[in-house]
């Protein structure tokens, strides 16, 4: 009984840090990315082609290397080591984790027909007031589905941060794997289904919600 309070403890412990990953991910990432495709939907060139090109770099390297050149390029590099390593997780997750919801975002911005920001401005509204009070809504019903499969992808995603060292729940199993015991690396299946079903619901409940946005 002793060894299983002990196993439990741990992976709670363990999964504390996922949950601080992912919650402060999410934090920053959400907004990023809309600045992000504000740039690459801009009408100047130079700040479009370097969103385009960022976007272009994270999407296509994998968030493992990046945390590894978060964590050391800036010592390296420029003799500025990041010191915290859960420091380097959350930087390396939130530049990722932006580079793709932004990309959300633009396909749900340039699904709206031309018209509707047309019609909002015969009538006298600027593009922001037409984009706020007319857009908004109806992309955020197209992106739901898209972005919630990339948030749960984001819940398991976080088990990453063991390669450089931050002590999630995967790691605390591999220890007790280590010494004999292979039930507690399975266990960690549990709470990452138990999160990922949990937003599934919450999802399915929004898009419900958003159902009157027929747009």
């Amino acid at each position: 009984m002793d060894r299983l309070s002990e196993v439990a403890s741990s992976l709670v412990g363990g999964f504390e840090y996922n949950c601080i990953i992912f919650f402060c991910t999410l934090v920053m990432a959400v907004p990023l990315g809309l600045v992000i495709t504000f740039g690459s939907m801009s009408g100047f060139k130079p700040l479009k082609w370097v969103s385009k090109t960022f976007v272009w770099i994270i999407r296509g390297t994998p968030l493992m290397l990046q945390l590894f050149v978060v964590l050391y390029a800036p010592g390296l590099l420029f003799d500025i080591p990041i010191k915290s390593r859960m420091t380097a997780v959350l930087i390396a997750f939130v530049i990722n984790y932006a580079a793709y919801f932004s990309e959300i975002y633009r396909g749900g911005i340039e699904s709206i027909p031309k018209g509707q920001y047309e019609a909002g401005q015969v009538l006298g509204l600027t593009k922001t007031q037409v984009f706020f009070k007319v857009v908004l809504f109806q992309v955020i019903k197209r992106v739901v589905p898209a972005m919630g499969n990339e948030i749960i992808t984001l819940v398991k995603d976080t088990s990453l941060a063991r390669i450089i060292g931050v002590t999630e729940i995967i790691m605390c199993a591999e220890r007790f794997t280590k010494q004999g015991l292979i039930w507690p690396l399975f266990s960690t299946g549990l709470f990452f289904l138990a999160f990922c079903g949990i937003l599934t619901l919450l999802f399915g409940y929004i898009e419900k919600k958003l159902d009157y946005y027929k747009g």
